[in-house]
């Protein structure tokens, strides 16, 4: 298993991990049995928690994908892990700027994210192994 492998993991963990807190946390207002009431969701914070957590299943194929194909074209290694990480270290980055409400921010570091996306992808091309 390589790097960026372990950072496919880490990019389901990651969008997993940003929805988990907000309901314990509301647990006086959330229902089990409805998990996906929007009324749970009204308030601006768990709004944005949300909102990061559904960018971050959006996101995800587009980076497995990446990775997979990468490797698989024999594409570098070292750069391939190198940008597998430093996409997981813009998503952690990206879901604390939606969190925090800060949306300029929050674009840059997609943009950013998706260039990262964008080189893993063509990385057999620009970088042999």
């Amino acid at each position: 298993m390589t790097v960026a492998d372990w950072c496919i993991l880490g990019a389901v963990v990651l969008y997993l991990l940003t929805l988990a807190p907000i309901k314990p946390l509301g647990w006086r207002d959330f229902n089990n049995a409805a998990p996906r009431d929007p009324a749970f969701y009204a308030p601006p914070i768990r709004a944005r928690v949300l909102g990061a957590h559904l960018n971050g299943i959006e996101t995800f194929p587009f980076f497995a994908a990446a990775i997979l194909l990468a490797e698989m074209k024999q594409g570098s290694q070292a750069v391939i892990d190198v940008l597998a990480v430093g996409f997981l270290v813009v998503r952690l980055a990206f879901v604390g700027a939606y969190i925090a409400g800060w949306p300029t921010t929050r674009t840059l570091l997609w943009n950013l994210g998706f260039l990262l996306n964008v080189l893993i992808f063509i990385s057999p091309i620009a970088w042999r192994a």
